[in-house]
């Protein structure tokens, strides 16, 4: 894997911490050693995909009612002028994750977005989240 990709990957996925009692945590390692995963990861993503899959009704339902922006979506410095052209302010509703390009500047931001909601992860400089803190949801 090259430097890129790793790089790819690393933007493509949020880290999470959770805490585990010991007999969960046992029986995952069993489960591991016993060759059914390939670590505690493998298995917990697995864990959490078939949830999902449980879920997944309920997710599209939702996504649709709350009109909300499926996977990723990334705000370039030309969408946002060009949505300053047009007089438009943009409600930003992501449910995945959602980034706004490293040249908008502050001005520009909070001349175009009204609103950011993201279920997942917002990349977004410091300095322009600053900028948007009151319009964060």
């Amino acid at each position: 894997m090259g430097a890129g990709e790793l790089k790819q990957k690393t933007q493509d996925s949020e880290k999470i911490t959770i805490n585990l009692g010991p007999i969960d945590l046992g029986q995952i390692d069993l489960l591991v050693s016993e060759g059914f995963y390939a670590n505690r990861t493998d298995f917990i993503r697995t864990a959490i995909r078939n949830q999902l899959g449980q879920h997944a009704d309920v997710v599209r339902q939702t996504v649709a009612r709350r009109s909300l922006v499926l996977g990723m979506h990334h705000y370039s410095r030309a969408d946002l002028e060009a949505a300053r052209a047009a007089g438009q302010r943009l409600q930003i509703q992501v449910l995945g994750m959602a980034s706004i390009a490293d040249d908008v500047s502050p001005e520009l931001a909070l001349a175009t977005i009204e609103s950011i909601f993201v279920l997942g992860a917002l990349h977004v400089r410091s300095e322009l989240k600053a900028a948007l803190a009151d319009r964060i949801i």
